[in-house]
């Protein structure tokens, strides 16, 4: 049970990078002009709280994941990072106003379901 406490502390460390970098580029705005256009923002990200957030979110992240593999078979723990996609969604949905279709709806609950599935094997 204190394994897949670290998992999905893990996996929310991760979420939350994800969302904190949409955060984060939402105030920075679109980058255009290509490898050009973002090296010309890469001054105004590197000052960005949102994305200093996110990097110190997905250093701890990765450093429960490692103590996760040590103790569980990859492919055991893989698949609870399918949870992300969940709390993304759902986050984007009411935090970002973003778009989430019946398609999409339909899919996290097949990885609800596959997550479930695996947790209990």
């Amino acid at each position: 049970m204190q394994t897949i406490m670290i998992i999905l502390l893990s996996v929310l460390l991760n979420c939350s990078a994800q969302l904190c970098m949409k955060k984060g580029m939402m105030v920075i705005g679109e980058i255009t002009g290509g490898m050009q256009g973002f090296i010309a923002v890469l001054p105004v990200m590197m000052t960005n709280f949102y994305l200093w957030i996110s990097a110190i979110c997905y250093v701890v992240s990765i450093l429960l994941w490692l103590v996760v593999l040590s103790k569980v078979d990859v492919s055991y723990a893989y698949p609870f990072l399918s949870i992300g996609y969940v709390l993304s969604a759902v986050v984007g949905y009411f935090a970002f106003h973003e778009s989430v279709t019946f398609i999409r709806v339909i899919g996290i609950i097949v990885i609800c379901v596959g997550v479930i599935l695996i947790s209990r094997s």
